[in-house]
């Protein structure tokens, strides 16, 4: 795949913190990689430099590879409270959030609006660039792509928030109400149809594409339950015969794997990365993936997860007679072994070298997807190799929310059946067709495509708001308990996150969401 080689940063931080200095200030000490209208978008070279840098943001925070922790605040995942990279995620599990908490609630609002930052700065200058209108709508339509996705991150968190279309250029341009979910929602749709409008109809490859959009309007509809809406963006994707399912699920989360064409062409979008310069962290401290997850065993699995991995002949445990209590996890849905690593297995590298170097797990369990075996044994030196890429939108949940969609429609029909079927049934997955005298009706067929989410998109950041946009966070989250015997809290005003109060300081006119 293609892979953005560069790391060119916008002058743009935060947009209060940008409107604090001046931006000859800044040019001064950046004249380099720095985008300014006195001196940049005089050629289309410029432009691609400027577009660089938007694509930057995307590594930043939960817009990148940490995105994978967002299932320790589900019933996925334990976050080790001790050890994480986002402050007080852990806490936020068990009553902690409140607007004076910092770490990673402060991350999920700051992160979107650097990305918007960007992405406002390139739309209000990229029109004065030497390029004709098919290029100039080609880039003002990736680049709408990505602030589309900067703002579903934050209806999907905070609901309603201030919406900046243009790059403020005062400190007092800044400090405005809040608008509505409602009207956050469409600003994402408006810039969405704008890129599918003009982005190209290919296979992604480092770069947004109409696809790329396509998919993200299809979750942004079923967020907001508009499924008759969603049908057609995951129709075209389905039928469009571009994009299909890897033909190897693990392969889908590692380096070597997503540079093979049988499987990228499962790939919708990713944040993308590339060792040795562009990995996913060596400061201020060696880390990555591989280190976090495979080393430090930073998200440790819940039970109540591999539990709900099936057996082999479609059946759950307890009913199944392939079941056996004595060596539980063997003839399950071969994706529990590819997700998480089990009690008493043996991690070896491609060369059969063991790795036992990873840290105690609270659970019983520790995190397998993403972790890329064949660099163990994992230690500081990883981390300027850890590269794969974080990947947000891929054809496997395209099929999980066309059928999601459908059954809200009008119940089950063929076409559910077979788009679950065609994720069950992968090459190397084999899981049997869904049951269609069991899961005949609307009610249960919802619950079985919901646990079908789970365990195929299971510890890659999902599973937080697909129970929050389903409204059951409040009564599944508080049935688990932590390894320190704590049970999780999630009440009804934790479907929206609060504003800090450094925010609210900076922003009189920011009104706190309720229950705060």
């Amino acid at each position: 795949m293609l892979r953005n080689k560069q790391l060119v940063t916008l002058s743009i931080v935060a947009i209060v913190s940008l409107l604090m200095a001046c931006k000859k200030d800044f040019l001064d000490r950046n004249p380099l990689n720095s985008v300014s209208s006195q001196i940049f978008w005089t050629s289309e070279e410029d432009v691609n430099t400027a577009l660089t840098g938007v694509y930057s943001r995307l590594q930043q925070n939960f817009l990148g590879y940490e995105r994978v922790y967002l299932d320790g605040l589900s019933d996925n995942a334990f976050l080790d409270p001790g050890e994480n990279n986002q402050p007080n995620m852990q806490n936020m599990t068990i009553g902690g959030i409140s607007p004076g908490l910092t770490g990673a609630m402060v991350n999920m609002y700051t992160t979107p609006y650097r990305a918007i930052a960007s992405c406002n700065y390139f739309l209000d200058n990229v029109d004065k660039a030497p390029i004709n209108e098919q290029q100039l709508n080609n880039y003002q339509g990736e680049v709408r792509f990505i602030r589309a996705l900067a703002y579903f991150d934050l209806a999907q968190t905070f609901g309603g928030v201030v919406i900046y279309t243009h790059f403020p250029e005062t400190l007092d341009e800044a400090k405005i109400a809040k608008s509505s979910r409602e009207e956050v929602y469409a600003l994402i749709e408006e810039d969405l149809q704008f890129a599918i409008a003009h982005l190209p109809d290919e296979k992604y490859s480092g770069h947004a594409v109409r696809g790329s959009a396509q998919a993200l309007m299809g979750r942004v509809l079923i967020t907001q339950q508009k499924w008759a809406e969603a049908i057609p963006y995951l129709e075209d994707l389905i039928n469009g015969g571009i994009y299909s399912l890897a033909d190897n699920y693990a392969a889908l989360f590692t380096t070597a794997g997503q540079a093979n064409a049988n499987i990228n062409r499962e790939i919708i979008f990713s944040t993308q990365y590339l060792a040795p310069a562009n990995t996913h962290r060596v400061r201020p401290g060696a880390a990555g993936m591989d280190i976090e997850l495979g080393w430090f065993s930073l998200m440790q699995p819940y039970k109540d997860l591999v539990d709900d991995y099936e057996m082999t002949d479609g059946n759950r445990a307890d009913e199944s007679p392939l079941f056996d209590p004595e060596n539980p996890y063997a003839n399950r849905d071969p994706r529990l072994d590819l997700t998480v690593k089990l009690p008493g297995e043996i991690w070896r590298n491609s060369s059969g070298e063991a790795w036992t170097g990873s840290y105690e797990s609270y659970t019983g369990f520790l995190t397998e997807k993403y972790v890329d075996l064949s660099r163990a044994p994992f230690s500081s030196n990883t981390a300027t190799a850890s590269d794969q890429d974080y990947i947000h939108l891929r054809f496997a949940d395209v099929l999980l929310m066309y059928a999601e969609a459908r059954n809200e429609i009008s119940g089950p029909d063929a076409s559910v059946y077979d788009a679950l079927d065609r994720v069950r049934e992968r090459e190397g997955i084999d899981m049997p067709s869904v049951n269609r005298t069991r899961y005949q009706n609307q009610e249960n067929l919802r619950d079985y495509i919901r646990h079908e989410r789970r365990v195929e998109l299971a510890l890659e950041g999902q599973r937080y708001n697909d129970l929050k946009r389903w409204n059951i966070a409040h009564l599944k989250l508080p049935t688990l308990r932590t390894p320190a015997d704590r049970s999780l809290v999630f009440e009804p005003h934790h479907y929206l996150l609060p504003f800090s109060l450094a925010e609210l300081d900076n922003n009189p006119y920011l009104v706190q969401n309720e229950g705060y």
